[in-house]
């Protein structure tokens, strides 16, 4: 079908993308030799998840309509890869929320004037724990689709035609025609494989809204306090708050279509012009989190470093009087204005 066809280009197309999006943050991480940090670590392996992904998808787009020996065994094999890739992509953005929650919330800590290394130590610790967790729970739970899979011959068991483009192809109706495969192993693989993608989703999504929402809290407190902060500390806060809500939204924008696709999808099998119009934008959104994965973390760079250059060009120009003018009459504007301008003023009469 023509549809399938210019799902395949789209595919490729975003994987590409994908695929230089999550190698141009990871040579950026490596080239700053950042990779250690432990605010930096999460997102590395993020990026990594990324790439590898990115390479599944391109080689699952390579490889529809081509006549290639064993294709079958080929494009069944990379399906399960790729779970393992976006569960561990799953995983890891909730990981690299929550550290920068934590990080948050140890800034306002030390802002009250109160230390806690043993939090901090705490912390490092829970964070190596998640991210081996992070890589070897989806490791785990797909064994069974491996073994089984590959013992049973399901990649005989379903639709052939569009696997290697599709995320998740149902039963063939003419599976029991196959004696070489066991049609009921193969069926509860498939909705294994269905169950572990819509719970990690629905899971990591719940833990990623209840982050945010508490993010938003402490950011509202960090804005509403009078203790005295540098410019280049409220320029960092603010970009990690920036960061905590923007990842969110790449992360649904990128698997909520697959998502609801999946679930039209045991509500209606059968294939219809609905179908057709998800599996189009899945193509668009779930090969993409590479590429916006980076566009997320490079434009926050950006407005970092140009948020920290005019801190440090308002905070030389201006006098202290000024200053604290300035802070009484921005009163009325966005309150990362008015902090930005009271934190200047102070580190300008220090």
């Amino acid at each position: 079908m023509e549809v399938f066809s210019a799902i395949q280009w789209i595919q490729f197309v975003m994987a590409t993308l994908s695929v230089i999006g999550s190698s141009s943050l990871i040579a950026y991480i490596v080239f700053q030799n950042i990779q250690k940090s432990p605010e930096i670590r999460p997102l590395f392996y993020l990026s990594f998840s990324d790439l590898l992904l990115g390479i599944c998808w391109l080689i699952e787009a390579l490889l529809y309509g081509t006549s290639v020996v064993n294709k079958d065994i080929v494009c069944y094999n990379l399906q399960a890869v790729g779970q393992i890739f976006y569960i561990s992509s799953f995983l890891y953005t909730v990981n690299y929320i929550w550290y920068l929650y934590k990080e948050l919330r140890m800034k306002h800590k030390l802002h009250g004037q109160s230390t806690f290394p043993p939090v901090i130590d705490y912390t490092c610790q829970v964070g190596q724990i998640a991210i081996i967790l992070s890589s070897l729970i989806p490791l785990l739970l797909m064994i069974p689709v491996f073994c089984l899979g590959n013992a049973s011959e399901c990649f005989h068991n379903f639709s052939q035609s569009h696997r290697c483009i599709l995320m998740y192809s149902p039963p063939s109706a003419m599976a029991e025609l196959l004696p070489s495969a066991d049609a009921s192993v193969c069926s509860t693989l498939y909705f294994y494989g269905l169950t572990i993608f819509l719970a990690s989703f629905l899971l990591s999504l719940l833990t990623i809204v209840v982050l945010l929402i508490q993010a938003q809290t402490l950011y509202k407190k960090f804005v509403k306090s009078t203790g005295f902060l540098g410019s280049e500390q409220w320029a960092v806060i603010h970009i990690m708050e920036q960061r905590v809500r923007f990842y969110p939204v790449a992360f649904f924008c990128c698997w909520g279509p697959a998502v609801i696709l999946m679930i039209v999808k045991l509500t209606k099998p059968q294939d219809t012009k609905l179908h057709m119009a998800l599996y189009v934008l899945q193509a668009l959104t779930a090969s993409s989190q590479g590429l916006l994965n980076c566009g997320v973390y490079g434009w926050t760079q950006y407005n970092f470093y140009h948020l920290k250059q005019e801190a440090r060009r308002d905070a030389d120009t201006q006098t202290p009087l000024l200053c604290s003018q300035k802070r009484f009459y921005s009163r009325g504007l966005h309150p990362l204005e008015s902090t930005l301008a009271f934190a200047t003023s102070t580190s300008t009469i220090l």
